[in-house]
């Protein structure tokens, strides 16, 4: 158990804030604020797995879809009630929730081998296309009921259709033969409630017949709807509110239609706000370098270059550079104790340590370095921070107690504690012996822990108990500035009189504070400062020697590659010079024969002494390069293994046309599916798309009955559907 406390003290909030920044909906948003720590072991395994693969997503070709959606609770909500239904607008949105999950679950189904933990939450949801295929035939994509969503729609329309035409008609003769009158204004005509009327100038309105409608401002002009439309106008009325009782009648119907899958759409709704959790987490995790470190059943812990990821994320905003702390905790290093002066560092190794394992055992992944280790522990307790309670009216040192004996009740073997300034609030003598007695507790009990403190006690007990070790931050000891680095096995100065005088306090003030307190605590402190100025300049040797090493070692390295060159040339020249010697004496050899067969034109002669010579020069060869003689079982076993090798090519030849002729069908399939897929593909403006028999690519500008007009970039041409190819679908927004 994580309490809410743990995460306030370790500023979880904000880590969700930072993440809530990458969520592509409001539900997802929603969804992240509400994220704690898992612990169910396969659950939080079963996310992290999630997070992981969303991450490799971003590296490899297979770009997981787009799972942007609209919130459709409001519209499942009045789905689920009995005979209601849902505006157009409304319909398109579950549409479209509906066909991004289902090409989510395709693309998953094609890719579990990427991305099997995405493709076992995707395989929990139901594959339907029946709620889509519903609403797409009835509603189109601009929001209206289709013409054809049933008969008695399409005959409205169409009686809608010829009583405007009508209308239209009516109104253009009566416009023609008053103004043939003259009884019009300049204007003619104008729009009043969706209708078209006369501008009658006021003197001529008893001279024509209709309805008055209204008159201008100043008077002079009336409107009138001519008395040849109303009629129409009066039908057109009756046909609008038939046609609308018709739609409502149609979309109650297909709520009907579509209201058993209300549960269905519910885990959508779940499935996507998840994916969109997992996606903002991987955002996130790609932001700040984040990785899954190995997690051990072993108590090991082990973050090496681990940073804050809200201090990194602050500083990088600001150019600054970010310190990573590498920290381990296992059997023989239980207890960390850091001290050292403030601002050194030591609140935010604690907190990084804190936030790391909150946020991994709540599904995110850490900004560690890859060999980073760590075990998951069932309570992490924190103490950081000026807990003074004025509301229950507690001290700070009160408080602290009262979480002093929280911690006791909850310490086991796998907690992990963390407590900044600890025994602070009280008495220093009496506060620390009772710090003593905490840390000695929290030790017997097996808990991991760190602990930030100023108390020499406390360092000197971490000295004296076995598996506790004594920490400090660095600080450059000649201009007192902190390095933010931490050092293990060694606890540090408070440099108290040192930051005092760097920061102009008078010599004489922090001499006689000097006097006031104990000379043996005095000696403490000095000694503990020597120590770590000294340790901090044989670092700094040591390191110097360390480069001067790596230096020799690497010139070294070079002289022995360039001296192996050198080697490698010689070796090439003698083999070089023995072969063209070689030749040489060929050529001599055969020069002799060929002069003297010039001189005596013997055939013979020469070719008894060409065969007499390569024969010779055989044996040489043979007394160079012996062959080596086979014994009888030797040439049996070489027969055997000879037939061996021809059984199994014949074997795997049979094997291998079996699986060609298996693949050949496969892409046969496969190459039909596609096929099937372009033939009843409709393309949509804004389509990238190429002639059949072209390799230029364009866009569709415009598509007209069965030609597309495409826009090539600086020319557009004008093509027929069926020899296009499509390139690149247009991303649905």
């Amino acid at each position: 158990m994580i309490s809410e406390k743990t995460l306030q003290d370790l500023e979880f909030t904000t880590v969700l804030e930072q993440v809530a920044e990458f969520s592509i909906s409001n539900l997802g948003k929603e969804k992240v604020h509400t994220i704690s720590p898992i612990s169910n072991k396969k659950k939080l395994f079963f996310e992290l797995n999630l997070v992981n693969e969303y991450v490799a997503s971003f590296e490899n070709e297979n770009r997981i879809p787009n799972h942007y959606f609209e919130d459709i609770t409001e519209e499942i909500k009045r789905l689920a009630i009995e005979n209601s239904f849902l505006e157009t607008e409304g319909y398109l949105k579950i549409a479209t929730v509906t066909e991004t999950v289902n090409e989510l679950k395709k693309f998953l189904k094609k890719f579990e081998t990427y991305y099997p933990t995405l493709f076992k939450l995707s395989d929990q949801i139901e594959f339907t296309t029946v709620v889509s295929d519903a609403i797409k035939k009835i509603i189109t994509s601009y929001g209206e009921v289709a013409d054809n969503a049933s008969p008695v729609l399409k005959q409205i329309r169409k009686d809608i259709g010829s009583v405007r035409g009508k209308i239209s008609e009516s109104f253009s003769r009566a416009l023609s033969k008053n103004i043939a009158s003259g009884y019009l204004d300049d204007i003619k005509e104008t729009i009043i409630d969706n209708q078209r009327v006369l501008a009658v100038l006021a003197m001529h309105r008893k001279k024509v017949k209709g309805s008055l409608l209204g008159s201008s401002k100043s008077g002079n002009i009336v409107y009138i709807a001519p008395q040849a439309t109303l009629g129409f106008s009066r039908d057109l009325q009756n046909l609008l509110y038939e046609e609308k009782q018709e739609i409502v009648k149609i979309l109650r119907a297909l709520a009907e239609e579509i209201r058993p899958f209300v549960s269905l759409l519910e885990e959508y709704l779940v499935f996507l706000t998840h994916l969109d959790v997992v996606a903002s987490k991987a955002k996130y995790a790609r932001e700040i370098n984040a990785l899954l470190p190995k997690i051990s059943k072993n108590r090991n812990v082990f973050f090496k270059d681990a940073f804050h990821p809200v201090l990194w994320r602050k500083n990088k905003v600001q150019g600054i550079e970010t310190i990573p702390q590498t920290i381990q905790l296992n059997d023989q290093q239980q207890i960390i104790v850091i001290s050292g002066p403030n601002a050194g560092g030591k609140s935010i190794t604690l907190k990084t340590i804190g936030l790391l394992q909150v946020m991994l055992q709540s599904g995110m992944l850490l900004p560690v370095h890859e060999r980073s280790e760590t075990t998951l522990f069932n309570t992490i307790l924190t103490d950081i921070g000026d807990n003074q309670s004025i509301e229950n009216q507690l001290s700070t040192y009160s408080y602290r107690l009262k979480n002093m004996r929280h911690f006791l009740r909850k310490c086991n073997d796998n907690t992990l504690f963390l407590i900044d300034e600890f025994g602070t609030g009280s008495d220093p003598e009496l506060g620390g012996a009772l710090a003593e007695i905490f840390l000695e507790e929290f030790y017997e009990k097996k808990a991991f822990g760190i602990i930030t403190t100023h108390y020499a006690n406390l360092k000197v007990l971490a000295n004296e108990l076995e598996n506790v070790t004594n920490a400090n931050m660095q600080f450059d000891e000649r201009t007192l500035e902190p390095l933010y680095k931490l050092f293990i096995g060694q606890a540090g100065s408070s440099f108290t009189f040192e930051v005092a005088q760097k920061n102009g306090i008078p010599y004489s003030l922090i001499n006689r504070a000097k006097k006031r307190v104990e000379t043996e605590k005095v000696r403490l402190d000095k000694t503990i400062s020597k120590l770590q100025k000294e340790r901090n300049r044989l670092q700094k040797t040591s390191d110097n020697l360390e480069k001067q090493k790596s230096k020799g070692q690497e010139h070294i390295e070079n002289l022995q590659e360039k001296e192996q060159k050198l080697q490698d040339k010689l070796s090439g020249f003698q083999e070089l010079y023995d072969n063209n010697q070689r030749m040489l004496s060929l050529g001599r050899t055969i020069n002799e024969m060929l002069n003297k067969y010039f001189q005596t034109n013997n055939k013979k002669e020469l070719s008894a002494n060409f065969f007499k010579w390569a024969t010779a020069e055989r044996t040489k060869h043979i007394k160079k390069n012996p062959p080596k003689k086979k014994t009888k079982t030797e040439k049996v076993k070489e027969k055997e293994q000879a037939k061996k090798q021809q059984e199994a090519i014949k074997k795997v030849e049979k094997e291998v046309l079996k699986k060609v002729v298996e693949v050949r069908k496969e892409k046969q399939k496969e190459a039909a599916k596609i096929a099937e897929a372009k033939a009843n593909y409709i393309f949509k403006v804004g389509d990238r798309v190429r002639l059949i028999d072209g390799n230029a690519v364009g866009t569709i500008d415009k598509i007209e009955k069965k030609k597309a007009f495409i826009n090539y970039g600086l020319f557009t041409t004008e093509a027929d559907l069926v020899k296009l190819d499509l390139v690149q679908a247009i991303k649905r927004k």
